[in-house]
C-alpha cells in the first residue's frame, strides 16, 4: 500500500482496525504514519499509528469524485460515447448523424438490398427523382461507421461533380474533393488520387484523358459510385467505349461498386448483359441466364423502381396512404406561327435545307459540321427569335472574318468533330466547340462566302423587327400563362423557368449590361435571378428570389 494513497476523504480498512474508517487527517511520523479517522459504522474517532509494514496490509476503497462537474459536458460525453457504439446496435445508425429525412423506398434500397450483400456490387436503376444521391450517401455513412470504407471515389458527368460535392457536404457532412485537369496540373509529380481519401471526378474527363486515367488506376478504392452509369455502355461501333474500359478497371480496384442510372437498358439485351458484367463477370455470363433472372425477379444486384410505384406509402400507425411526392400537373400550352413570324421560319428553313444539301455531298469534317450547325439553328428558332438571331449574327461575323483573310483561315483549319462527351460539357464549352465547328462550316470560296453573308444578313434583318414588336407567338403565350397563373399580379409567387440556350436566358432575364438585352421578365415587372453553366459554382448558392431562370 502506497503511503500517498491514504489521504483525507478515503476509507481505510484492515486487520489492525476495529472497523473501516473515513480518513480525516494524516500526519507523517518518521517512517510511520498517524491516521485520524471516523468509523463508518460507529462514528467513533480512531487515531492509529501504522508502520511501513502495517501500511501494506491496509485496503483503501476507491476514491469518490465530487459531483459538482458541468452536467452539460457530462451529457455531451455520454452522447459521444453512445454514438460511438450505436452502429453495433442500431440498424439505421446513419440516419442519426445525417441531415436527411429519407423516404421509405430509399431506406429499402440501402438496408434491404445494399447492406445485405457482404460485398456490395449493385446496379440501382430507379426513375429520376427517386433520390439516388441520398441512397448513395446513406450507404457511404453506414459503411464508414462499420469501418469498411475509408477511400471513396464518385464518378459522375462533368456537370454534376459540384452538385455531388455540395450535397454530400450539406446532407451527410462528408467532404469530397473534385479532381480535374487543373488539380492534376497543380500537383505535377504527385498523385492526388492517392493523397485524397474522398474524391469526385468526371467520367468523360477521366476516361478520355490518358494521364488522368493512368494516375487514377494506380490507386485502390474501398467504394466506387458511378452516377449516370449508362454512359459506361459496353460498345459503340462494335468497339468497347473508353468509359466502359474505365468501368472494367474500376471494378477490379474496389470491393464495393455501386452503379446508378435511370436508363440502364437501351433495348439491346446483350449490351445490357455486358454492362452488368461490370459488377460481376461470372454471375451473368450470357444473355440467356440474364433474361431468366430478370423474368423471375431474381437478379440479386439489380433494383429498378418506377416513380409511379413510389408516390405513396401507407402510414405504419394508421394505415392511411400518404403521398410522398407533390402531384405534378403537366400542361402543354400550344402556339402557332403565323404572319411574318411564319414567313421568317420558312426562309430560315429554306436556308437550312440548302446548306444541308451541300453537307450531304461533303463527307469531310466540314460537311458533318454543316449538318450539326443547321440542326442547331432550328433548335434555337424553337427557343426564341432572339436566340436564333444572335446565332445568325455570330455566323455572319465569322464568315466576314474569313472573307477578310482566307489564307489565315486555311492555315488554321484542322479536322474537327464533336467530342464523345459533348453532352456532358458545360454550355460554355459546348458553345466554344460549336464556334469552332461553325468556322469549319464556312466556305472559303469568296463568291460563296459573299452569297452566304448576304443571305444571313437578310434573315437577321427579317428577325430583328419581329423581336422589337414582340409578335413572337411563344413569348405571347408565356406572358399569357404568367398572367393567368397570377405571377404578374403577385410578385411574391415563385416561378422556375428553364431555357435550352443562354441567349434565350438573356432574352428573358438579361440585365441590359455588357451587350445583354434587358429581359422581358424584368420589363413585365418581375424580379429575376438566374443560374447557368458559365457561373462560378459558389455563385449558385445565392438566395433565390421570385423568378429563377436556368
Amino acid at each position: 500500500m502506497s503511503e500517498g494513497r491514504i489521504k483525507p476523504g478515503v476509507t481505510v480498512s484492515g486487520p489492525l482496525l476495529p472497523e473501516p474508517i473515513e480518513v480525516l487527517a494524516v500526519t507523517p511520523l518518521g517512517t510511520s504514519l498517524k491516521v485520524i479517522g471516523r468509523g463508518t459504522k460507529t462514528g467513533l474517532t480512531h487515531d492509529p499509528i501504522f508502520s511501513a509494514e502495517q501500511l501494506a496490509n491496509l485496503t483503501v476503497s476507491a476514491e469518490q469524485e465530487p459531483f459538482d462537474g458541468d452536467a452539460a459536458l457530462f451529457r455531451l460525453g455520454v452522447e459521444a460515447h453512445r454514438l460511438g457504439l450505436a452502429y453495433e446496435y442500431d440498424p439505421y445508425f446513419s440516419l442519426s448523424i445525417t441531415r436527411v429525412d429519407p423516404l421509405p423506398h430509399q431506406l429499402e434500397a440501402v438496408y434491404d438490398y445494399f447492406l445485405k450483400l457482404p460485398r456490395i456490387r449493385f446496379l440501382l436503376a430507379d426513375d429520376p427523382g427517386a433520390g439516388k444521391t441520398i441512397m448513395a450517401g446513406l450507404l457511404l455513412k453506414e459503411l464508414k461507421a462499420r469501418g469498411l470504407v475509408r477511400r471513396t471515389l464518385i464518378v459522375t458527368p462533368a456537370n454534376l461533380t459540384f452538385q455531388w460535392q455540395r450535397e454530400l457536404k450539406d446532407k451527410f457532412r462528408e467532404n469530397f474533393e473534385i479532381v480535374r485537369g487543373d488539380v492534376l496540373r497543380a500537383n505535377y509529380g504527385q498523385n492526388p488520387w492517392q493523397e485524397k481519401a474522398q474524391v469526385v471526378t468526371s467520367i468523360s474527363w477521366v476516361s478520355t484523358k490518358e494521364d488522368a486515367r493512368a494516375s487514377l488506376l494506380r490507386s485502390r478504392w474501398d467504394l466506387v459510385i458511378v452516377d449516370e452509369a449508362h454512359k459506361m455502355s459496353a460498345y459503340a461501333n462494335d468497339r468497347k467505349t473508353l468509359a466502359y474500359e474505365l468501368g472494367e478497371k474500376l471494378s477490379e480496384m474496389t470491393d464495393h461498386y455501386l452503379l446508378m442510372t435511370a436508363t440502364p437498358h437501351k433495348g439491346d439485351t446483350e449490351n445490357f448483359c455486358r454492362f452488368l458484367s461490370l459488377l460481376d463477370k461470372d454471375v451473368y455470363g450470357n444473355v440467356k441466364s440474364l433474361e431468366q433472372a430478370m423474368r423471375q425477379n431474381e437478379a440479386p444486384f439489380y433494383l429498378r423502381r418506377i416513380k409511379e410505384a413510389l408516390v405513396s406509402f401507407p402510414d405504419p400507425e394508421t394505415g392511411v396512404v400518404k403521398r410522398l411526392f407533390t402531384q405534378r400537373e403537366v400542361r402543354t400550352v400550344a402556339f402557332e406561327l403565323d404572319g411574318e413570324e411564319l414567313e421568317f421560319y420558312d426562309q430560315l428553313t429554306r436556308y437550312v435545307e440548302d446548306q444541308s444539301i451541300l453537307a450531304a455531298a461533303d463527307n469531310s469534317a466540314r460537311g458533318r459540321a454543316v449538318g450539326f450547325t443547321m440542326a442547331m439553328l432550328q433548335r434555337r428558332m424553337a427557343s426564341t427569335l432572339y436566340a436564333v438571331r444572335r446565332t445568325l449574327e455570330r455566323m455572319r461575323e465569322r464568315r466576314e472574318k474569313i472573307l477578310a483573310d482566307p489564307d489565315a483561315y486555311r492555315r488554321e483549319q484542322i479536322t474537327k468533330r464533336l467530342p464523345d462527351d459533348f453532352d456532358d460539357l458545360t454550355e460554355e464549352d459546348q458553345q466554344e466547340i460549336v464556334a469552332e465547328l461553325e468556322d469549319v462550316v464556312a466556305s472559303v470560296d469568296p463568291v460563296s462566302l459573299r452569297q452566304e453573308i448576304s443571305r444571313l444578313t437578310g434573315l437577321i434583318d427579317q428577325a430583328r423587327p419581329l423581336e422589337q414588336r414582340e409578335v413572337e407567338s411563344k413569348l405571347t403565350q408565356l406572358k399569357w400563362v404568367l398572367n393567368e397563373q397570377g405571377f404578374l399580379a403577385d410578385p411574391q409567387k415563385k416561378l422556375l423557368l428553364f431555357t435550352e440556350h443562354k441567349d434565350s436566358l438573356y432574352y428573358l432575364a438579361g440585365d441590359g449590361k455588357e451587350g445583354r438585352p434587358y429581359g422581358k421578365l424584368r420589363e413585365w415587372g418581375l424580379t429575376v435571378t438566374q443560374i447557368h453553366g458559365g457561373m462560378k459554382v459558389g455563385d449558385r448558392d445565392t438566395p433565390a428570389i421570385p423568378a429563377l431562370l436556368i
